[in-house]
């Protein structure tokens, strides 16, 4: 067990004690394979079930953190699978702050749809952070996101019918950035973020445990998981 502490920040070391090392060491295992250099952005918040179902893609492909273009948002449980919890899940008022946000931390803004210059998901760079904008069926990315786009990702398609479900297209898109970069290289989490996880983790699995027992304080701003 001791190895495993000796993993965690200092603040978990005690509430870790009660917890499985089997399932402790999962989570370790976990955040040694996510891709810390890419963040997903949903800009089509509205459909409930496809948001969810994508974020269901982002976590299932080793991405950690998705940033969502609404004032609020609750998933739809069946085609999120609980994938939010173990994400960092950021809040947009516009496309534009969103993007500032993203941008001011070094991310190159890409976004999927459909132009002259669009590449398919395997050439999308590996050398660089960036952030994968998708937008909604009907009208797709928004003109603000285009309009700070470094470059397009499409999916070529060969049939009669020639776009999918965002949510098909996105998961497309995701499994195949998420391979050429584990190719690359990983880019790791940085510590804040892997402090964010594990203390979600440990909450969580002490609400399965003991509802409602918590032997430590969450990080600022950090809503506890239910």
């Amino acid at each position: 067990m001791q190895d495993l502490l000796d993993q965690l920040p200092a603040s978990l070391h005690q509430a870790a004690l009660d917890l499985e090392p089997r399932r402790l060491r999962k989570a370790l295992d976990l955040l040694n394979h996510r891709i810390g250099d890419v963040a997903v952005v949903l800009e089509a918040v509205r459909r409930r079930h496809n948001s969810s179902a994508i974020l269901r893609s982002i976590e299932a492909f080793g991405f950690h953190q998705a940033h969502l273009v609404t004032n609020a948002f609750r998933p739809a449980p069946g085609a999120s699978r609980g994938a939010e919890r173990w994400l960092d899940l950021n809040l947009h008022a516009t496309s534009d702050e969103c993007l500032d946000v993203l941008e001011a931390q070094g991310y190159e803004t890409w976004v999927a749809d459909f132009n002259e210059g669009a590449v398919p998901p395997w050439e999308v760079p590996t050398d660089r952070k960036i952030s994968l904008v998708f937008g909604s069926e009907v009208v797709g990315v928004s003109a603000a996101a285009r309009a700070r786009a470094k470059g397009t990702v499409f999916i070529p398609t060969v049939g009669v019918t020639q776009s999918l479900n965002v949510s098909a297209a996105a998961s497309i898109i995701l499994a195949q950035v998420s391979q050429s970069r584990r190719a690359a290289g990983i880019s790791h989490l940085t510590e804040e973020q892997r402090i964010r996880f594990l203390t979600r983790f440990v909450n969580r699995e002490h609400g399965r445990i003991k509802s409602g027992y918590r032997l430590y304080e969450l990080p600022p701003g950090e809503a506890p998981l239910e």
